[in-house]
């Protein structure tokens, strides 16, 4: 016990005991205490009880054991009776405490009996005067003991309640709520002996006060004391009277209705069943729905009874739920009644509450407990259907609000909750709801609430329900049809109104839910209605059926079919739809969209009846009034062209449908031409993406129509008068053609259209012979096609000739001869359209027919003429076009036809020799003429390009082709063959035969990227194709200019292609390149590249098509490990390596075509799976072909080239940022989709990037070769394999293992240290992790490998940080600092002393090779950064062995932990990776003795505290750690928190308090960082240490910390653990602010912050309201409702008040600095009562206060703590807010002082 106390001083030197503590009392109670004391201070014998009670009370520290005890309150009782004269007890606070500490439960009932004596002697002297004067000494051990007293004991201690406290009476009013809690556990069961007279005890308690003050006491009660509340219910329910709805209870309970109700409120929510159902039990009892209270409370007091109540049906709990039943709807029995007393009393405030906890949920509750709330209160219809009628609508809104912010991370139990919630509702009560709600939202303008839920209904949660599927889906949608109908006609502008383009896609939503059978019959209606609803409309049905109003307009009085009258309705919305936009010339996008969605459904609804429905339906429609209709809508240029597919496929619908009637017919020449006519506009080259369907939708209507009819009016098109259409027809077909399949006959069913284009190819008009030509190019498809109706035609049987033998000259001659006349002009026109069609497809044509059997056609009348023909169906188109040839060349007319027949005869076979020729036979030119005509040519074709002159190109590029063919074929002709001579000599001899025209060059980049000269690209790719293999030597330089262009425009076409990707907001369709341009060029790249880096040499020739994978040895090499194996000399192979050089053009080229390929395998993958958008089916066939085009390529590039090809998709990787988010994100088509698709197996891949490598990190003189790509660096292929070893298998990782270790290992061994050790150290870490995750690491080859490996490289990086230079830089320390913190510590070097030592030079990096200029100062940091994120935590994966593990954190530790934190003025503010490093080596127990070591350093630093908190935190797992892992570090710490003073003499006694103060602080730190109860086991250890330090060490300093360790111990064990601490805590507590009162402290006094601690220490206690403490509080503030509802006569009791009538008398001195010690009064702000939806959280008032320089600091304190505490308890309900205590108790502990 501290002798700073006046009280205990003054007695212990033989003055009287006990004066001062009188200073409690008010002036007249000091005034009689003063006297008292002048009395006794003179008495001798006074004096002498003095001593006797003091020797007695040193007795009690030789107590050992509980016979001890007896003995001592034995002597004690003994001593007191001696003096009974004197009414006063000397030393009484530590007499009350020694009382209290022999009352501890876990003391034998003879100790209890013996104090109990001993008290009942005290308060028998005392009289009541002196009881109430000393009023909290004594209750403090009476009050808590009452519950844990033996039966034997408690009729003892209710006697001393009624004989010395009762007799108090109004003196008990500031103890009212400590001595209920004291009495109320004798009310635990009504059996109980103690029962009654505990009642009448309380009974007689309350009559000391008034009942309601007592009664409100008991609601505080129930509001914080859990254990308490059954044993208040069991009281309550005793003496709370019965009460009718009208009776008022405020006589009862008080003005404060707001206190009871949160009192129910807390017991309601209470964990214990009984205390619910007892709670229950007297709301039923005293406070029904209806009475008059519930009515008279404030609207959020209402709503926290009301939520707390209903939710108690989430226990699931009969009783419970049928209590609730009873309170909600009324005692009467019958149903009706029931329902209009929920309607009347609670259905409203019900209503509220759900729904204001459903949209703004509470932080408490999981956001689905409302709805968990009203799904369990529909098991009880009379309350859930009502309540479904009111809230089920605000309920799906606030779900669907929940579910779609939650869409990200799926929350799983509100999506559950909804599905239950959909599925327990009364479907006919949600479905009436929502139409009433959706025909409003129809009516008014723009709202769309109704529907948007709906929608939402039904494409969230699962329609399982088959009630609600055929009964009122089908119902609702009739209606809302009707509805539509009536708006629309009445006003067709409505329908681009949002509410009605939503409803529209409502519709579509609900069809596809709905069985059709049940769309056409109408469910039954109870007999009332029955009869008159026979003939009702589906709108007045739905209404009568649902129980709406509703009026009808117009009756009619014929029976519908639902069905019928949903189709009409449609027609009806669809022909106004359709004529209002007809009206307008188009419309608006809104009105076209809304009739397209209108479509939809009707097409919807048509398929359905026709696909499923038995009976044919009438209906009362105009069919071709509403088609002419549909196809005016049609004509309009603004009409989308999804509009047009659906009307064109509806219609197509209704021709075939059988179903209805009247049938819609569309067999009018006008209308086929109308919507072909349409669809042709779709085939413009620039609506590429409407193509596909477009050509499907004429298809249809082709084999719908009459025969023929489509085939005319397309040929029509074809011929019309004005040549722009015809261009365009022609195009059109062309599309029509390419897209349509060979199965569908396009040759024989669109012959007409054929022939009049094969015409063009011989017509006179050039443009039209341009037109034909361009069409074939781009729309043939195949050459077959064409052939086989000419070829059906040329076999017509009608043609019928015999064989003949003709005799000439002795010579016999085998021929035909012609039966009869047949149509020759036809045959003849037959032929020069084949001669046409065979030259122009010259060897295309040739191949197609050579490679394609006849047996393969799908036209069965040409097969059945060829085998009448005698042709067998095994050969060839080109066989069989021989063979036909050759007949008609050999047939000749009868001799009587002969004049008729001749002269056409002649027409024909002069064509067929032409073809034959044609197909046979090659042509040869003199070379002068060549070398004249050059020039020529290409000025012409210059000058074509420039005035967009199209027609000539064509021809005058095959005439270019072939002259430019003949004379290389003249020019090499002479020389020997390229193989035998150098590269050199080639080159040498290309000059000399041939050289290029100076023009030729940018005439050809001209003709390929001007945009007008477009369309004949195509020719110009030919051409360039066709011609470079052969001028290839000699005009090398041509082609990387060429190449450069294609690469512009691939990538222009590449954008082009991904904004049509993108969705068309204008409906205009962007112009995208079909994959056949695409493909065209990427054929011409592909060949250029190869092109430009091959030379006429045997190497590389061999080379072109070897693949890598088959050469696994050389697979590096590419181009240059080939070639020097071929040349032998030095200066040859150094010839051909410097050609592949990254500065030579051909290699340039190579670079920039693969960026380009690799943008377009990145960005060209289909991925809009919908497929809703018509042009869907055109873009994704155009991505997939050009992506495999495009991979094609690749393979071949890098079969031909492949270190190159590899390094420079590296290279592409490294500069763009896209790509490698690419490459991560989509591994299929990302760049590492690509390494695996190029290189077969991952072995070859890492083989390549290590050889890649090994070429760069090998020193110049040693390189066997220069690297392949010079701007490479090793270390971004370092990256790379970083990276692509993530993405291995552990397979696939074992497969890598050999040939990466070689080239770690031999990094590992080199002397210095090089940046790419740090980098082959993160590739090792990948790559380690898959290993160790196979079996594989078994083999101990492996393992020894790795460890070795890992365990150098580690070794050099930690090394290197630790030495990279005097100041490292991921420290950024002062030179001043470095050498005055810089000593070295030896004791952490553990391990790794003699490794450092035997190679001193591993730390001496030359600085060139320190890190790369890339790198710089960054490198250590990004090393140390590494090793904390992933070494550290990887250790013993990879090492394995402990021992090298804690080698490994040793190194660590010296050589980077350490200097870390020495580098720091505060240790715990050493950099993030330091504590990164500790936390990760926490978790390895072989590396303890390590960083133990280290962590106990920064603890026991006397600076630790000057950190701030933040920094803290992260350190806590690391201390906490520490302590759990060695056993001994918690005794040594309790050991130097007692150290005894020291015997030195010279010791300055300030320094050692400071010392112990710190020991203490680094006590409360270490509690601090364990969880809940983690120290109990050490908790014994830690009273003992600090009731010594409360007794031995009076300084202030010291005695601080005491409380701060007691305010962790609060906070970090469980409230019962701390029984035993309570009588020491309180006694310190009392005495500290009694002094106070006694004698204020002056301004400055050390004694401020103590008193300042110890008030932090009793605001904790008053925040947590522990249930230990609750009994206690009313000592220190008024804990009843006279904190607020202050009585007349009222005079301050508790100590805080009482401090702060005292502070508050004070004189003000003279003013000084203002200081902002971080206590404000309390506000109304501060303290207004919260809403319910946040409840405020009880947090510590003291929390910003440091330091105070006066008393008066702490006034404020003082005088609101018990108000505070009151509104804390009022509008918590008991909820801490624990973030903000244990904040406040970091803070404290790291103030910086």
């Amino acid at each position: 016990m501290s002798n700073k106390s006046p009280a205990i001083a003054q007695t212990s030197t033989g003055g009287t005991s006990g004066t001062n503590v009188a200073a409690v009392l008010d002036t007249t109670k000091s005034s009689a205490r003063e006297k008292l004391h002048q009395t006794y201070a003179s008495d001798p014998k006074y004096k002498k009880y003095t001593q006797q009670v003091e020797k007695c009370l040193n007795a009690f520290d030789n107590v050992h054991e509980w016979a001890d005890c007896i003995a001592f309150l034995k002597q004690l009782l003994k001593t007191f009776q001696s003096y009974m004269q004197f009414k006063e007890i000397p030393y009484k606070l530590i007499v009350a405490k020694r009382l209290a500490q022999c009352l501890n439960p876990a003391l034998p009932t003879g100790v209890h009996q013996r104090a109990l004596d001993v008290y009942t002697h005290i308060l028998s002297v005392l009289g009541t005067e002196g009881l109430k004067r000393d009023l909290p000494l004594w209750s403090s051990g009476l009050f808590p003991f009452f519950e844990y007293a033996a039966t034997s004991v408690k009729p003892i201690l209710l006697t001393i309640y009624d004989t010395h406290y009762l007799p108090l009476q109004a003196g008990l009013r500031p103890v009212m709520k400590s001595f209920i809690l004291a009495l109320l556990p004798g009310l635990e069961e009504e059996t109980g002996e103690f029962f009654e007279k505990v009642l009448s005890l309380l009974d007689r308690l309350s009559a000391t006060v008034s009942p309601v003050f007592f009664i409100q006491n008991i609601w505080l009660i129930m509001i914080t004391m859990a254990s308490a509340r059954g044993t208040a219910l069991n009281f309550l329910s005793r003496r709370l009277p019965r009460l009718h709805a009208d009776e008022d209870i405020t006589q009862i309970v008080g003005r404060d209705i707001g206190l009871m109700i949160r009192a129910f409120a807390a017991a309601l929510e209470d964990d214990n069943l009984l205390v619910r159902r007892g709670a229950l039990d007297i709301l039923l009892q005293s406070m029904r729905v209806d009475s008059a209270a519930i009515k008279r409370a404030h609207s959020e007091d209402t709503v926290i009874l009301m939520r707390a109540a209903t939710g108690v049906v989430l226990r699931r709990d009969l009783s419970l739920n049928r209590r609730l039943y009873t309170w909600l709807l009324g005692p009467d029995e019958k149903s009706e009644n029931q329902t209009v007393f929920l309607r009347q009393h609670a259905l409203q405030l019900l209503n509220t509450t759900l729904k204001d906890e459903m949209f703004a949920p509470s932080g408490e509750y999981s956001e689905s407990r409302p709805f968990k709330i009203f799904i369990s209160l529909l098991d009880k219809w009379e309350i859930g259907s009502a309540l479904t009628d009111v809230l089920i609508l605000d309920a799906l809104k606030a779900i669907r609000f929940l579910m779609q912010r939650d869409a990200e991370e799926h929350n799983e139990d509100i999506s559950m909750t909804a599905s239950t919630l959909y599925e327990a509702v009364e479907p006919s009560i949600l479905w009436k709801q929502l139409l009433a709600a959706i025909m409003k939202d129809l009516t008014e303008d723009n709202k769309t609430g109704a529907i948007d839920l709906t929608l939402f209904l039904l494409r969230s949660l699962p329609m399982q329900d088959d009630e609600v599927r055929s009964l009122h889906l089908p119902v609702i949608f009739a209606a809302i049809t009707e509805e539509l109908q009536r708006e629309i006609n009445d006003d067709p502008s409505k329908a681009a109104q949002a509410s009605v383009r939503e409803c529209l896609a409502l519709q579509e939503e609900i069809f596809q839910h709905i069985p059709l059978e049940s769309l056409s019959q109408r469910p039954g209606l109870n007999a009332a209605v029955e009869t008159s609803t026979s003939s009702l409309s589906s709108l007045a049905f739905a209404h009568a059926f649902y129980g709406l109003e509703f009026t009808e307009s117009n009756p009619s009085s014929e029976v519908l079919n639902p069905l019928v009258a949903v189709l009409e309705h449609m027609f009806r919305i669809s022909q106004a739809l359709s004529r209002s936009i007809s009206a307008q010339q188009g419309g608006s996008i809104e009105l076209r969209a809304a009739l397209s969605q209108v479509l939809r459904v009707l097409s919807g609804v048509v398929c359905a009846v026709d696909r499923s429905y038995d009976t044919s339906l009438s209906l009362s429609w105009e069919p071709s009034e509403w088609l002419y209709s549909m196809l005016d809508c049609l004509d309009l240029e603004a009409v989308s062209f999804t509009l047009v597919d659906q009307v064109v496929s509806l219609i197509l619908s209704l021709h075939g449908a059988q179903k209805l009637s009247p049938k819609l017919s569309m067999d009018k020449r006008p209308v086929v031409s109308c919507m072909v006519k349409k669809l042709f506009r779709y085939l413009h080259q620039d609506l590429a993406t409407c193509h596909v369907r477009a050509v499907s939708l004429i298809w249809s209507i082709e084999s719908t129509s009459r025969p023929h009819e489509v085939e005319s009016i397309i040929a029509q098109s074809m011929c019309s008068p004005e040549s722009r259409n015809v261009y365009e027809a022609y195009e059109a077909f062309g599309v029509l053609w390419r897209l349509s399949e060979d199965e569908s006959l396009p040759g024989v069913r669109l012959k007409v259209p054929l022939m009049i284009v094969l015409e063009t190819l011989k017509h006179d008009d050039p443009t039209l012979r341009r037109v034909g030509e361009t069409w074939m190019r781009c729309n043939l498809r195949s050459y077959i096609r064409v052939l086989e109706p000419v070829l059906r035609d040329l076999l017509d049987p009608s043609i019928h000739r015999i064989s003949r033998i003709s005799r000439v000259s002795g010579k016999e001659i085998r021929g035909f001869v012609y039966e009869r006349s047949f149509d020759q002009r036809y045959v003849a026109h037959l032929l020069e359209i084949l001669l046409s069609i065979v030259q122009f497809g010259g060897q295309g044509f040739s191949k197609s027919a050579r490679g394609t059997f006849l047996r393969r056609s799908c036209d069965p009348v040409l097969l059945q003429r060829l085998s009448l023909a005698g042709v067998d169906a095994n050969a060839s188109y080109l066989d069989a076009l021989i063979e036909v040839l050759s007949r008609f060349l050999q047939s000749e007319p009868k001799d009587q036809d002969a004049p008729v027949m001749h002269p056409l005869n002649t027409v024909i076979q002069s064509s067929a020799i032409d073809l034959l020729q044609t197909i046979v036979a090659r042509g040869e030119i003199e070379t002068l003429a060549i070398e004249i005509l050059e020039p020529t040519v290409i000025g012409k074709l210059f000058l074509c390009i420039h005035l967009h002159r199209l027609d000539l190109q064509n021809k005058l590029l095959r005439f270019l082709h072939s002259i430019i063919s003949a004379s290389t074929s003249y020019a090499y002709n002479g020389n020997s063959p390229p193989e035998d001579r150098s590269t050199e000599g080639s080159q040498e001899s290309g000059k000399r035969g041939y050289t290029v025209n100076s023009l030729l060059t940018q005439t050809i980049i001209d003709g390929i990227t001007i945009p007008l000269n477009r369309p004949v690209m195509q020719h110009w790719l030919d051409f360039v194709l066709m011609a470079v293999p052969q001028f290839q030597p000699a005009l090398q330089s041509v082609i990387s200019p060429i190449a450069d262009c294609l690469c512009r425009q691939l990538r222009l076409l590449l954008s082009d292609a991904l904004k049509a990707s993108q969705p068309i907001p204008n409906e205009r369709y962007p112009r995208v390149a079909t994959d056949a341009e695409f493909t065209m060029l990427l054929n011409a790249l592909e060949r250029l590249l190869v092109l430009g880096l091959t030379q006429k040499s045997d190497a590389n020739s061999q080379e072109d098509d070897t693949p890598v994978q088959e050469k696994p040895g050389a697979e590096s090499g590419g181009i240059l490990g080939y070639v020097s194996n071929v040349f032998t000399t030095d200066n040859a192979s150094a010839a051909v390596e410097d050609q592949l050089t990254s500065h030579s053009p051909g290699y340039k080229s190579l670079h920039d075509g693969i960026r380009v390929l690799l943008a377009i395998w990145v960005n060209m993958v289909w991925r809009d799976t919908t497929g809703l958008r018509p042009e869907a089916d055109s873009l994704s066939m155009i991505y997939n072909r050009t992506h495999a085009r495009c991979r094609r390529v690749l393979e071949h590039l890098f079969r031909a080239y492949p270190t190159e090809v590899l390094e420079s998709v590296i290279e592409c990787w490294d500069h763009d940022a896209l790509l490698r988010s690419k490459g991560s994100d989509q591994p299929a088509t990302g760049i590492f989709g690509l390494v695996d698709v190029l290189i077969a197996s991952a072995q070859n891949a890492v083989h390549m990037i290590c050889d890649s490598i090994s070429i760069r990190i090998s020193n110049t003189s040693e390189r066997s070769r220069k690297p392949a790509n010079a701007n490479l660096s090793d270390i971004v292929l370092f990256n790379f394999l970083e990276r692509y070893f993530q993405r291995l298998e552990g397979p696939l990782a074992l497969q890598v293992w050999s040939r990466f270790m070689q080239l770690a290992k031999d990094l590992a061994s080199s002397r210095d240290f090089k940046v790419q050790v740090f980098l082959a150290l993160k590739c090792l870490c990948v790559l380690g992790d898959k290993v160790t995750q196979t079996t594989a690491i078994d083999d101990k080859r492996i393992r020894k490998d790795l460890q070795e490996t890992f365990g150098k490289l580690l070794d050099a990086c930690v090394t290197f940080v630790g030495k990279s230079t005097d100041q490292p830089n991921w420290i950024r320390r002062t030179t001043k600092e470095s050498v005055t913190n810089g000593r070295s510590s030896p004791a952490l070097r553990g391990v790794s002393d003699s490794k450092q030592d035997e190679k001193p030079d591993s730390s001496t990096a030359t600085p060139s090779d320190n890190g790369k200029p890339t790198w710089g100062a960054e490198l250590p940091s990004q090393i140390t950064v590494f090793i904390a994120s992933t070494v550290v935590p990887e250790l013993r994966r990879f090492l394995m062995d402990n021992d090298k593990v804690a080698s490994a954190c040793s190194n660590i530790v010296y050589y980077i932990v350490s200097p870390g934190i020495k580098m720091k003025a505060r240790p715990l503010d050493a950099d993030v990776v330091v504590v990164d490093i500790f936390r990760e080596m926490i978790k390895i127990p072989p590396a303890m003795k390590v960083w133990r070591v280290a962590v106990m350093d920064v603890l026991y630093d006397h600076r630790i505290f000057n950190s701030n908190s933040s920094v803290a935190m992260k350190w806590k797992p690391i201390i906490k750690a520490v302590f759990d892992s060695d056993k001994t570090s918690f005794p040594d710490l309790l050991s130097r928190v007692a150290t005894s003073p020291s015997a030195n003499i010279f010791t300055n006694r300030e320094h050692e308090m400071l010392l112990r103060s710190l020991n203490l602080r680094r006590l409360a730190l270490v509690l601090f960082t364990g969880e809940k109860n983690h120290f109990l086991t050490q908790l014994p250890a830690i009273q003992e240490k600090l009731v010594d330090i409360l007794r031995n060490v009076p300084s202030p300093i010291v005695q601080c910390e005491v409380y701060l360790c007691i305010r962790v111990l609060l906070c970090r064990l469980a409230a019962h653990s701390m029984t035993s601490f309570w009588p020491v805590i309180l006694t310190e507590l009392y005495r500290i602010f009694a002094q106070i009162i006694d004698s204020v402290p002056s301004d400055g006094s050390e004694d401020l912050q103590l008193i300042l601690s110890a008030s932090k220490c009793l605001d904790l206690l008053l925040t947590l309201q522990t249930e230990e403490f609750q009994i206690h509080q009313w000592i220190f503030i008024t804990d009843t409702v006279d904190a607020v509802f202050r009585p007349d006569d009222w005079s301050p009791e508790s100590m805080f008040d009482q401090l702060a009538e005292v502070v508050g008398s004070l004189p003000i001195p003279e003013p000084r600095e203002p200081q902002n010690i971080g206590l404000s009064l309390p506000t109304s702000t501060s303290l207004a009562f919260p809403a319910h939806s946040d409840r405020a959280l009880r947090k510590p008032i003291l929390k910003s206060i440091r330091q105070i320089d006066s008393i008066r600091d702490l006034f404020p304190f003082f005088s609101h703590v018990s108000i505070s505490s009151y509104e804390s308890v009022y509008a918590s309900s008991g909820n801490i807010d624990w973030e903000a205590v244990e904040q406040g108790v970091l803070d404290d502990m790291f103030d910086g002082r």
